[in-house]
């Protein structure tokens, strides 16, 4: 992290993201769209740009998403996140799959207000939406990792810093997506963003240096890709001039006029890889020309995360910290997180949950510890215990995971039950983190308004399900499920072992919310490979569909062969037919709950609406 210190997360120096002149501008062009100054268009490519995006929902209703660059956020961040979540929302709030949270259902006269509430503690949503540079994420495990080349987060850190509010951030073609990741696994799935940073270290003249292999032209929806290597190795010094001569050549050459196809990826794709190759090294090499922009700290020897050394808040009693989750409000619509807490001990549910909840990090003595957040829903009163809890067991700090977890690093091995019972007692202490168990979905069609069904609804059943059949989650506990309410993978469901996309299908004048299932997608350093479509199963039956997918992984898998490899090895026939008779569904055939979408109460009406994601 940087050294200065401007806000303080109890040790740990941080610096604000945010400018409160950005928020009075905003209040400034939200008059002027009102008074009949500017167009809705207009307005609208305004307000995105400032993470501002409108719900499916007639009116005014909006949803506000935070940048949270590389996921990290301080016990203070947390304390206002909650007031948000209770003040202006739901009472809750959402983790995304790329490290930002989300809040739904604001009136937009509130958004102003909410804003400023974030900045007073250095949160912004300046460029959270729209056509621009999106949050930098990075390994959630990144400085704890055991077998991470070196600590990204200040390198992703000052990279988000240098392009935030840049001239290029927020005039782009499209959307565009950076991950950076130290270790051999691709915990920040930066194999399908538009940029890759992989950690790599060199010998030069008898001392380590620090670089990283560029991936560029990554991303899912309706042409996945695997980001391709772009450069072997860009020294650390240097990563600031090999963004900016990326985005030089995607603001120079792409495509501003078809939505549809104008992410980096298509432009890649039109120039052919060599001609892009060239443009982009020939605009490197003028920048490094240049002189390049200077580094901010020396790049083979940042400042270094050590253990916390200052004295730790005592821990309040189990029963107050079950007491306040308790006492969370949340409301509609949608799907509202269930708060339960558990204040039982019991020695073989501790040390499940330690089994797959706890890694121990490269620093003796201290481990890592993540907290499971189904559907990736935490209310007000839950944030503000995690903040609690973040300064009382670890270093004052979580970070967030693509799964939609939450980590607190820094947890001394000592302190391990009793955070565990801390957790239960915050209705967060669930097991098998990073597990089949481990659901991750979208918003969907609850609030957006490119999808077409209701993802968390589908991500509740399936969860709830998993819980109730421990052993589906045990004869297979190596693979993922994720789900997306439409093409677009908000849920990641391109890359999962199983993933789940919504679809409509019709039967005469009436329409049933049905999943496409694809199997056979993941994320790795040496690139992503993305789920081929098995079968199109009304939404009911989707529970079925896992079930005889995970029956055949038991059934023919190879000892050792982890999901990820058997549904990538075997023939994609028996996979189909294994599947098969749970895809028709005829008119005379359907039953009422098969027009009703899951976790909703009226029927299924199919509404195609404008996405703002390219407005």
């Amino acid at each position: 992290m940087t050294a200065i210190d401007d806000v303080k997360t109890l040790g740990r120096g941080t610096l604000s993201f945010a400018d409160g002149r950005e928020i009075d501008d905003f209040v400034q062009v939200l008059g002027r769209y009102e008074r009949g100054e500017i167009s809705a268009d207009d307005w609208r490519k305004y307000r995105l740009v400032r993470g501002t995006y409108g719900q499916r929902q007639e009116g005014t209703l909006q949803m506000l998403r935070v940048k949270i660059p590389q996921g990290i956020l301080s016990a203070e961040q947390l304390r206002a996140l909650a007031d948000g979540a209770e003040r202006y929302s739901r009472g809750f709030g959402h983790i995304t799959t790329r490290q930002n949270i989300q809040f739904h259902f604001i009136q937009l006269e509130d958004v102003s207000d909410l804003m400023r509430d974030l900045a007073a503690s250095g949160l912004t949503t300046r460029e959270a939406c729209g056509n621009s540079v999106r949050n930098i994420t990075a390994c959630p495990f990144a400085g704890v990792a055991r077998d991470e080349v070196f600590d990204v987060t200040p390198y992703a850190e000052a990279l988000t810093r240098h392009l935030l509010r840049g001239p290029l951030s927020a005039i782009l073609p499209r959307k565009f997506k950076i991950g950076f990741e130290g270790c051999p696994d691709d915990h920040a799935f930066a194999s399908i963003n538009d940029i890759g940073w992989w950690a790599q270290v060199r010998d030069v003249g008898g001392s380590t240096e620090r670089g990283f292999r560029v991936t560029v032209g990554g991303g899912t929806s309706i042409l996945p890709r695997s980001g391709m290597t772009l450069f072997e190795y860009v020294p650390a010094n240097r990563i600031f001039d090999a963004a900016d001569a990326i985005l030089r050549v995607y603001h120079r050459f792409g495509d501003y006029e078809h939505k549809q196809r104008n992410r980096m990826k298509f432009l890649i794709k039109a120039m052919g890889w060599d001609k892009y190759r060239d443009e982009v090294l020939r605009a490197y090499d003028d920048i490094c020309a240049e002189g390049g922009t200077p580094f901010p700290f020396d790049p083979d020897n940042p400042s270094v995360e050590e253990a916390p050394d200052w004295m730790l808040p005592e821990a309040a009693t189990l029963e107050a910290t079950a007491a306040r989750v308790a006492a969370s409000t949340v409301k509609g619509p949608g799907i509202v997180p269930h708060v339960n807490p558990w204040l039982v001990w019991d020695a073989d549910a501790f040390a499940a949950w330690q089994q797959t909840n706890v890694l121990p990090q490269k620093q003796d003595g201290y481990v890592a510890v993540i907290a499971r957040v189904p559907l990736g829903d935490l209310t007000a009163q839950q944030f503000r215990v995690l903040a609690d809890l973040a300064a009382t067991f670890g270093d004052g700090t979580i970070r967030m995971t693509p799964d939609q977890n939450l980590v607190f690093r820094w947890v001394r091995e000592g302190q391990v039950p009793l955070f565990y019972r801390h957790l239960a007692a915050a209705s967060l202490g669930r097991p098998n983190a990073q597990t089949m168990a481990d659901v991750v979905s979208c918003p969907g069609a609850e609030s957006c308004r490119l999808a077409v069904t209701a993802s968390r609804g589908l991500g509740r059943l399936l969860t709830d399900h998993l819980e109730a059949h421990p052993e589906i989650v045990e004869a297979a506990r190596s693979a993922h499920i994720k789900i997306s309410g439409c093409p677009n993978g908000c849920g990641q469901h391109h890359v999962a072992d199983i993933g789940f996309q919504g679809s409509i299908r019709k039967l005469g004048e009436r329409a049933v919310p049905q999943y496409f299932v694809m199997v056979g997608g993941a994320v790795a350093a040496d690139g992503a490979n993305f789920g081929r479509v098995a079968a199109k199963v009304p939404a009911r039956r989707c529970p079925e569909a896992l079930e005889r997918l995970i029956a055949l992984y038991r059934e023919q898998h190879a000892p050792g062969e982890s999901a990820a490899q058997f549904y990538r090895r075997i023939d994609f026939a028996v996979i189909k037919k294994t599947l098969a008779d749970l895809e028709p569904l005829a008119a005379d055939q359907a039953e009422p709950q098969d027009f009703i979408d899951l976790g909703e109460d009226t029927e299924y009406k199919q509404v195609v609406l404008d996405g703002e994601c390219s407005a």
